[in-house]
């Protein structure tokens, strides 16, 4: 029985997850569970699994829900704070970790579970892209296990063969292709974009997600995101990855050989898919994802990605050509403008302006430890918000 820890558990990965473990009950059991704010779900989640530890990142939220389990007769210990956080997710008795707090509020958790040599299942893709060389340095160091979740990610690794941390070339990889729906304004014209709504901009037309992932679908940061992550995971250089969208979000992401084979990871767009492989791997098991109809789906559609419409994948993959602290930062200013825009704040189309104001401000640097990084990030944020500010004056 392998003991579970779900950070992010009231969001949309983590809610995945744990039907994916309640339909594989004989082989996982829940420990702990940890959420920022949100009180009633996480309740739920503790009758529904009665884990050994509830944490609330938010200390007054963990108050509350002490109170809620004491009342009810559970036996869940609830802890609050971020130092909470990062305990449970290194806890000696945990053998897997879902990686799975949206934001570089999952950095510092996720980074504790690696350096304490767990399966890690990495879903929050902003710990890998904020730190990069350091993220992927503890995970040789400590011996951990890192397993990708994104469903990009997860079908490059599912199409990749052994061998291939050694170097891709070795194994006669040309390209790895990065497949993206588009979001839902895919084809909007461009001279719509700046009267989009929050609303609007959160109805993905394929995936359920939480809204800072939607938003970030819609602008495509998301795939830009990606994007340095798959540099990172799979020891790729940034001419060897190529984003390609895919509106249907049946393929998943594809590998390209040097002898003209291109393999490709499909299935319905579900999170359980990638969920459920990681967390068995290298076995399978059930996910509870119907399975695919390539009949009812008719069609398979290609085309490049528009950098007018989609400036932010451009300003994601020029960050990873620079390195040092530039995706940091990139991460920093997106997730401030991005909470601008949830805000009505901010327009949709000054999103790609802030990120882009914000890493012209500011110096790139060597990212040779955490503080690094997170000074980076600080700095960031503090820039973007000046920016922000600007915008918001003039609009």
């Amino acid at each position: 029985m392998q003991q579970v820890c779900v950070l992010g558990s009231t969001g949309s990965v983590g809610k995945s997850t744990l039907d994916v473990i309640a339909r594989n009950s004989g082989r996982y059991r829940v420990r702990s569970l940890v959420a920022c704010r949100s009180h009633d779900l996480m309740l739920e989640q503790v009758r529904a699994f009665k884990p050994d530890f509830a944490v609330m990142s938010d200390p007054a939220v963990a108050e509350q829900l002490r109170a809620s389990v004491k009342a009810e007769g559970y036996k869940t210990e609830v802890l609050g704070g971020t130092r909470s956080v990062a305990q449970v997710a290194a806890d000696s008795e945990i053998d897997v970790v879902m990686a799975a707090i949206v934001g570089a509020a999952g950095l510092l958790p996720t980074l504790a579970a690696v350096k304490a040599g767990k399966k890690v299942l990495l879903a929050n893709k902003e710990a890998l892209v904020m730190t990069g060389a350091l993220f992927m340095d503890s995970v040789k160091e400590s011996g951990a296990q890192l397993l990708p979740i994104d469903s990009e990610h997860n079908a490059i690794f599912q199409c990749l063969p052994h061998g291939y941390r050694d170097g891709l070339e070795g194994v006669g990889v040309r390209r790895i292709l990065l497949t993206a729906s588009g979001g839902p304004f895919r084809d909007a014209p461009v001279e719509s974009l700046p009267s989009v709504t929050p609303a609007q901009a959160c109805a993905h037309p394929n995936w359920s997600m939480g809204r800072k992932i939607s938003v970030d679908s819609a602008t495509m940061m998301n795939k830009g995101l990606e994007f340095i992550e798959a540099c990172w995971l799979f020891g790729a250089r940034p001419s060897q990855v190529e984003v390609v969208i895919h509106p249907q979000s049946i393929i998943h992401s594809l590998v390209d050989y040097e002898d003209g084979s291109v393999l490709a990871q499909m299935g319905n767009p579900d999170m359980r898919t990638p969920i459920a492989h990681a967390l068995a791997w290298p076995e399978r098991i059930q996910s509870g994802v119907e399975p695919l109809s390539l009949a009812d789906v008719g069609r398979l559609d290609f085309q490049k990605p528009c950098m007018q419409r989609f400036k932010c994948l451009q300003l994601a993959q020029d960050a990873a050509s620079t390195g040092g602290t530039a995706a940091a930062m990139l991460n920093a200013a997106n997730e401030a403008a991005v909470e601008a825009f949830l805000g009505d704040y901010l327009r949709f189309d000054r999103i790609p302006d802030v990120i882009d104001a914000t890493l012209q401000a500011l110096q790139v640097n060597s990212a040779r430890d955490i503080e690094q990084v997170l000074d980076a990030d600080r700095r960031a944020r503090l820039q973007a918000r000046t920016q922000i500010e600007q915008w918001h004056k003039t609009a």
